[in-house]
């Protein structure tokens, strides 16, 4: 199989263009049923212990999954990718690297975008096909939000899943979309939920896997998964390079608070649990999220997969009866 790995959601057009398979390396690691054994073997193999979980688990996916070729984000997401590259190059995989511009320089983005065009041998009207194909995935994918915020017939966790999977499709654009299909009309007989408390979602994606039930098992229920949306390509924009640049999560925070403001206010939303990873710079930006937003913000921190463990639970817990009393 023609399997084309990444470290974080990239132009997928690309990709899809070329012929290739894509595999979201992140959901490779969390979703295979191994997640703790890979990042063992990453420690066995000499990974430090105070390295970033996802790193590892990467790492473990790309060498267990046999994948020969990855596209690596350099710039705009984990500072430790750089050094994955040359531990893989060991191993002889091909890795093509991939920067967000800082600052969102246009020219800079089209010059990304096209020498990975020229490395996996597309033009521009190819890419622009496999966009097109893939925007009317993606605008099911917004209705599933809007289904989650708006009418509350979809879970958090359902939301979550959905708007993880784009970024690679699971694979395939023409099976995901069936999938989809088949949950919109199922959630159409659906009885909407019936919340005691709205919740956003902050951060990157947790790697705790109880999270979302655990939290409607105590009446509430997460209505804003901001970096999930993000992998989803959220506005609709038709033009790829506008759309990458309207993409938040590689840039700078204030860029991404201020999509996190309007979804806050328009979701109603009650309180905000912020998600950082052990060992990741974004556990920085924790303090000027606490600046910049005026609703009660619950930080949660997470090293390895698992469940949540006691004192968190606690901790969540204590949190939201705090806003069952502001409420």
């Amino acid at each position: 199989m023609n399997r084309t790995g990444f470290t974080t959601t990239i132009p997928l057009e690309i990709l899809l263009a070329a012929g290739r398979i894509p595999v979201d390396l992140n959901n490779l690691f969390i979703s295979g049923g191994k997640s703790l054994e890979l990042i063992e073997a990453a420690e066995a193999e000499g990974f430090p212990r105070n390295i970033c979980g996802w790193i590892k688990g990467i790492y473990g996916a790309v060498i267990e999954s046999g994948i020969r070729e990855l596209v690596a984000v350099t710039e705009g997401d984990c500072s430790n990718t750089r050094a994955l590259m040359e531990v893989l190059s060991l191993h002889g995989i091909t890795t093509v690297p991939f920067a967000y511009p800082h600052d969102r320089n246009p020219n800079a983005l089209r010059d990304e975008i096209e020498k990975m065009m020229a490395h996996f041998g597309v033009d521009w009207a190819a890419v622009n096909r496999s966009g097109e194909r893939l925007e009317a995935v993606r605008k099911k994918i917004r209705e599933i939000d809007r289904l989650t915020w708006e009418e509350g017939l979809v879970s958090g966790e359902e939301n979550h899943y959905f708007q993880v999977a784009s970024s690679d499709m699971n694979g395939s654009p023409e099976s995901f979309e069936e999938e989809i299909d088949s949950f919109l009309r199922e959630t159409s007989s659906r009885t909407p939920y019936r919340d005691r408390i709205r919740l956003a979602y902050i951060g990157v994606p947790p790697i705790i896997d109880n999270l979302y039930p655990f939290l409607e098992e105590h009446e509430a229920r997460i209505v804003f998964n901001e970096t999930q949306r993000q992998f989803s390509m959220p506005y609709g924009i038709p033009d790829l390079l506008e759309r990458y640049r309207a993409y938040t999560y590689p840039y700078d925070i204030f860029f991404r608070l201020a999509d996190i403001k309007l979804e806050l206010e328009k979701r109603r939303i009650d309180g905000v649990i912020h998600y950082v990873q052990s060992f990741c710079f974004r556990q920085i930006e924790d303090m000027v999220v606490r600046q910049q937003l005026s609703l009660p913000i619950l930080t949660l921190e997470g090293d390895k997969p698992g469940p949540l463990d006691a004192r968190t639970k606690i901790r969540i817990e204590s949190f939201l009866e705090l806003l069952g009393e502001r409420i």
